[in-house]
Order: C-alpha cells, then structure tokens, then sequence
C-alpha cells in the first residue's frame, strides 16, 4: 500500500484554482519532490495532505488512512516543516526542542538518536533564543522539531528558500539520512538542482502534475535539441528572438539564452548562426549542451 494516494484533489480560493485535479502516490521509503515556481500550488498540496486544509473535492489517504476523517491519528505519525519558520522565537533552542517533545508525548532522550547529527550541530546554540538563529539553523531546529516524535512521514514544505548554498547542501544530506532510517519524505521546493537528490519528482505548473517521473527519466525525455549561447545584451536578443521563425522555444538562463529547437541541430544550427549576425547579434560560447531538469520543466510546460 502506497504511503500517500491522492485521487483528483481540487482547491480554488475565489476564481482562482490552486489545484487543478492532481493524482499520484508516494511509495514507502522514498524521497517524492514536488517541484514547481512560486504560485504553483505546492503549499496548498502540502496543507490538504497535513490535514490543515480541506480541498474541494477529491480523496486521500495517509498511512493508510482516510485524510478527511482519520485526521488525528495521521497527526500523531507526521512531521511538518512548514514554509515560513513557526518555531518560538523567544523561547531557546533547547526549549522548543522540549516543547514540541512535550506536545507529542515523547522525549528527547527516546528519539535522540533519529535527530541526532543535526542537534549536535545546534547544541553550541542551544541557549540561543530560536529567533536569533541563522536561517540555515533555524531550518536545521525546526526539522529536528518536526522529528523529535519519530514520525513516519515526513512533509517538508521549500526548507531550503532563503538559506545559503553551504546549508542547502548539508540540509540535503540530512534528508539523505533521515531516508536510511526508514522515514518517507516529501518535499517540495523552487530550485530545480534539488530535484535530483529525490528518488521521483511531479513538476507542479499552475495547479497540474505536467510530469512526474524520476529525474534521470524525466531527463532522458527531453524532446529537442538544447543549444546555449552567451551575449553582453541579452535583453536586445530575446527582443529579436521574438521574430525568429526557427521552430524552437527559448529562455533566459543567467547570462546565457538556451534554446530549444524541435528540428534536426545539422539543419537549424546554421539557419541559427544566420539569423544572430543578420540581427547584429554579437555572442559567443554557442553550444549544444545537455539539459537539465529545469530545462525539462520548461520544455514540458511550453507545451501546455
């Protein structure tokens, strides 16, 4: 039996439609990303399946349980690290640790050992008011928060926005440990180089699952041929690809432009280079290149 299944759920607040009719499972074990641009509809996702919102329509279960009327229970065997920080600024480190223990009828000394590479790095903080912490810190708190119960399941709602590149990568590896320990986690996030690090992934655009797969396969999927080429005015070239004929879909990349073209690179390459000197276009570093699950998400959603 699937961890979490999800059949057609619905959400609108207003005209607008945050879920569109998403469906899909979550295997036990394993790390499922939910990855999309802000606005998407990740966070209302992440409400429904911890009971803290009701959909529209559709129907759930969590750990085997009905969603709408099991509720409870599924609280007492999940974790949740919501977008925004909701820990006790004011209180310690050490004192919420204590008091989300407390709350869920457990102990620290029970379940030390499931949090226990990230209290050690807490722990020269730990009479440092919550408040006062780092990002990366207040993130690595809240996860042992949402831990300190041993739960079996366990939400984690962009734990990475905001927070620097050097606590990105060791936050991604405490995910790969708290996985060994037979917790299924998912997550969800806007950066698209995190996608990687799940073992399967649903891109979330305006509401609607445009794919879910695992990334290498999403990767192999990619339909096109990626060229990339860099430019000192790369406002002046997305003006004039506007007029190119090529059949291709284009977008900004950093300093680069990447390109997509849906027709053979020995036919459109040339035709390319043609059209970039007779719009006065000076560039360099043109290449094709192999893409990445960003450039999968967009390919995938220009065609929506």
């Amino acid at each position: 039996m699937p961890t979490i299944s999800v059949q057609d759920l619905k959400k609108s607040y207003g005209h607008i439609q945050a879920l569109k009719g998403v469906s899909f499972d979550v295997e036990e074990g394993e790390i499922f990303g939910v990855v999309g641009p802000d606005g998407a509809g990740k966070s209302t996702l992440f409400n429904i399946l911890t009971t803290l919102l009701l959909p529209d329509s559709g129907t759930a279960t969590v750990l085997g349980r009905n969603l709408f009327k099991e509720y409870l229970e599924i609280r007492k065997s999940i974790g949740y690290l919501p977008g925004t920080f909701s820990l006790y600024p004011d209180l310690t480190v050490e004192e919420n640790l204590i008091f989300f223990a407390t709350m869920y009828q457990s102990s620290i000394r029970e379940n030390m050992s499931i949090i226990k590479p990230i209290w050690q790095q807490l722990m020269p903080f730990k009479k440092r008011p919550a408040g006062k912490l780092s990002g990366g810190m207040k993130q690595k708190l809240a996860l042992c928060c949402a831990l300190i119960h041993k739960p079996t399941l366990l939400f984690l709602d962009e734990p990475t926005t905001g927070v620097d590149p050097v606590s990105r990568k060791e936050f991604w590896e405490i995910l790969g440990t708290i996985k060994t320990q037979g917790i299924t986690v998912v997550v969800s996030t806007p950066y698209m180089d995190e996608a990687t690090l799940c073992d399967r992934i649903a891109l979330l655009q305006e509401g609607d699952f445009i794919r879910m797969d695992t990334p290498a396969n999403i990767i192999s999927s990619f339909k096109g041929e990626l060229v990339t080429l860099r430019t000192d005015d790369i406002f002046k070239l997305l003006r004039k690809m506007a007029d190119c004929t090529l059949n291709c879909t284009f977008y900004p990349y950093g300093e680069n432009l990447h390109v997509i073209f849906y027709d053979p690179i020995a036919t459109v390459l040339p035709a390319f280079e043609e059209f970039l000197q007779q719009n006065d276009i000076v560039y360099d570093n043109l290449s094709q290149i192999a893409p990445t699950i960003e450039d999968c998400f967009i390919e995938v959603a220009s065609k929506k």
